[in-house]
């Protein structure tokens, strides 16, 4: 902690020395402050709290560096910063964080509220004293002292605090104002800089948008609903409140048209769909797998697989409990009854449950795709654990055992062994055991060519498959590279072995041959019995001497 807040000592303390413009007028740079700011302390993890203790620091320092006391330690006395007392960018750089801290205090709110209602009222009483100091900040660069671009800044940082405030108050047309006025002034903003300046107002922009797009079709914009589709695919979604306000209105959106949905067909048979959750779910999914084929990157993939799942998951335990009681009016009417039937809800779990399967069979696919292209990268950074063949096993391991609870993934189970024995052998180059990665690379090429020549019996469920193709070329490398590798052994010494111009060259002689080593020695002492060790008789006879009248000497304490 005391750490953190040395760099905090030293970042805005840059940022508070700035020197004016040439022409002494004040000048801050508010929305690269806040910026920094909340990725420095907090927000990059949705931190709120800590941003907000990070807020209420520097503005103490703030007021203990420009005097600017509120009273003393028995009166609070309020007092403002006024155009008069306007005689340094920090006074600006004062009431911004002001503004700072009662926004973050608002969203820090906002993610309680999930849980604690009854917070949304602090929420809102937070988020209009934000916009209160947002609007001081704004009438402050009014001052003919600030110059011209702190006071578009301070404009668009008010319209968006005010846009805020009428968002989270369902005042669709006048946030829709507000957040538009604010988008209006980044994009003159970032028309007059350079590209590298740029960046930061565009990237506001993209942000905002999203904002406009919801507030648009809660006024009347049915169009909008698309774009907000496609936003949705962005990683993040638009952050925070509007990734949750995006995800409610498209299950709202689902909602009304589940009405018309009544039923599913699937492998042959029509069942009635009855429960609301699994016509919103079902008439989601195909939209759902629609963007998760547009996304453009992994981790957006993964997100959206993710959301995919956890929402099955949650139908499936709806279906569930109401399959609970209709198994009990099943028991009761029993009799006269045909008992082998599978009813309509048990029918509809099951395909509730596939969609399950293939769904987490399908991210997994995808995420040993994003292994292999990792995999061929050159790593740079040794320090840096880099992705493995075992990760892969592991894997495909996993799909593997997916596909066996479920039919009709037939394209996939080939793919699967194909790559798990491949990544095996992979496993066995990288501990040296050349042996055993040259017989399963044989393996592989083997089982490829089985798929192909009975890639006609599948019902082109295996046709048009590159994978196969590009796994071959990579074995068939691998597989010389790895007959070569013993060669390395006699680099030095040129030997001509007329079996290698054959048909049927053999590199390796397998099984090696016996070769001598010495054993472990035994030693025998034969020497002893030769050896004449010297007499010891006047020693024992020394020993001896004395008789009985040592005896009695020694007894009574003399002669000794």
């Amino acid at each position: 902690m005391a750490a953190e807040q040395q760099n905090e000592m030293k970042i805005p303390q840059m940022e508070e020395n700035k020197e004016n413009s040439i022409d002494g007028s004040l000048g801050l740079e508010i929305l690269q402050i806040i910026k920094d700011s909340q990725q420095q302390h907090g927000l990059r993890h949705g931190d709120y709290q800590r941003y907000r203790g990070y807020c209420s620091r520097r503005l103490r320092r703030l007021r203990k560096t420009l005097g600017f006391k509120m009273g003393n330690r028995h009166k609070f006395t309020g007092k403002k910063v006024t155009v008069e007392l306007l005689s340094d960018n920090r006074h600006l750089l004062l009431v911004l964080m002001e503004a700072e801290r009662a926004w973050s205090y608002a969203m820090q709110l906002k993610q309680e509220a999930n849980t604690e209602p009854r917070k949304r009222f602090h929420l809102l009483a937070r988020l209009r004293k934000a916009a209160k100091h947002g609007e001081q900040l704004e009438k402050l660069c009014e001052s003919p002292r600030v110059d011209a671009k702190t006071k578009l800044e301070a404009q668009a940082y008010t319209a968006y605090l005010n846009g805020m405030v009428q968002f989270e108050l369902q005042e669709w047309k006048s946030a829709m104002e507000a957040f538009n006025k604010c988008k209006t002034i980044y994009e003159k903003l970032a028309s007059a800089f350079t590209e590298e300046q740029a960046v930061l107002y565009h990237q506001r922009v993209e942000e905002i948008s999203p904002n406009i797009r919801y507030c648009a079709y809660n006024i009347g914009d049915q169009n909008a609903i698309n774009d907000l589709m496609q936003m949705r695919l962005s990683a993040g979604g638009g952050g925070g409140m509007m990734a949750e306000k995006l995800e409610a209105l498209i299950t709202q959106t689902r909602a009304k048209q589940a009405a018309v949905m009544s039923e599913v067909e699937w492998r042959g048979r029509t069942v009635p769909v009855k429960i609301d959750k699994a016509r919103i779910f079902l008439l989601g999914l195909a939209d759902n797998e629609a963007a998760i084929i547009q996304a453009d990157n992994e981790e957006t993939k993964e997100r959206l697989y993710e959301s995919l799942l956890a929402e099955c998951r949650d139908t499936i335990q709806a279906v569930r409990e109401e399959l609970r009681t209709d198994v009990k009016q099943r028991e009761r009417a029993a009799e006269g009854a045909d008992s082998g039937k599978v009813s309509n809800l048990q029918y509809l779990h099951s395909y509730l449950t596939y969609i399950k399967l293939w769904t987490v069979v399908r991210r997994n696919e995808s995420m040993a795709h994003a292994l292999q292209a990792k995999l061929k990268e050159p790593q740079t950074d040794e320090n840096k654990r880099g992705p493995r063949p075992q990760d892969l096993i592991r894997l495909y391991d996993i799909i593997l055992q997916g596909c066996n609870c479920s039919h009709g993934l037939v394209r996939i189970v080939v793919l699967g062994s194909l790559f798990l024995c491949f990544y095996i052998a992979q496993s066995y180059v990288l501990v040296k055991k050349w042996s055993e990665a040259l017989v399963l690379y044989e393996r592989v090429l083997k089982y490829t060519r089985e798929v192909q020549s009975k890639a006609k019996s599948f019902n082109n469920s295996l046709k048009d498959l590159p994978d196969v193709q590009e796994l071959i070329a990579e074995v068939s490398a691998e597989k010389y590279s790895l007959q070569a590798a013993p060669l390395s052994d006699r680099l030095d010494h040129f030997r001509l072995d007329p079996t290698l111009l054959s048909k049927q060259p053999n590199l390796v002689q397998f099984p090696p041959d016996f070769q001598p080593i010495p054993c472990k020695p035994l030693f025998f002492d034969l020497a002893l019995n030769h050896v004449a060790f010297p007499p010891l008789d006047d020693k024992v006879e020394q020993k001896g001497k004395g008789g009985i009248t040592g005896y009695f000497r020694g007894f009574f304490g003399f002669g000794s």
